[in-house]
């Protein structure tokens, strides 16, 4: 794969706000990290982290726009919070904008924020990286996260899975039983 990163960092600069920007190659630099660790391609880690939020500045109506026009489907779920669609678009964006092949780097973008069962281990570090990158301070039980996931990347997924489910519960926000499926999925094995 041979795509150029700094190209497609000078992009997101542009298409992105400042704080979104950060975070993203927050997360491409933690996911480069991670890929190199569990000997996986850094460049395609680093390469879906610098896309993986890439129409996360959209809006809504625009995100719905364009799966409708591309026969993306969209959940009752999704209609209700289209904000969700960020992943499913950012695919999209990947493979056609920047002509992004690979479909284990596509893949990380679209499950990058609900997971799936049965994830690859791109997939994994991507939604991991999202997680832990250097800018985000909020999350519970953050800094022991952060050092599971140099350890062990299904621990890390099932810590991450239980602290999302259990905030979105808390804040009465609606599931996306993909999530629910994932963390049932890895809590398991």
């Amino acid at each position: 794969m041979a795509y150029d990163l700094n190209k497609i960092r000078k992009a997101m600069e542009k298409e992105l706000d400042e704080r979104r920007y950060n975070h993203t190659v927050g997360v491409a630099y933690t996911a480069g990290s991670l890929a190199a660790i569990y000997g996986e391609d850094v460049e395609k880690a680093m390469i879906a982290g610098m896309l993986h939020d890439s129409a996360k500045c959209m809006t809504s109506r625009k995100r719905i726009d364009i799966c409708n026009k591309n026969q993306i489907p969209v959940s009752e779920l999704e209609y209700r919070n289209p904000f969700l669609l960020h992943a499913k678009v950012g695919r999209y964006i990947a493979k056609e904008k920047y002509g992004i092949d690979d479909e284990d780097v596509l893949n990380a973008i679209e499950f990058h924020t609900t997971g799936r069962p049965g994830m690859s281990t791109l997939e994994k570090i991507l939604y991991i990286a999202d997680y832990i990158e250097p800018h985000r301070n909020q999350a519970t039980n953050l800094l022991e996260i952060r050092k599971s996931a140099y350890n062990d990347l299904d621990k890390t997924l099932v810590m991450i899975l239980h602290d999302t489910l259990s905030y979105l519960r808390s804040a009465g926000n609606e599931i996306d039983q993909l999530t629910q499926d994932t963390y049932d999925y890895y809590k398991n094995k």
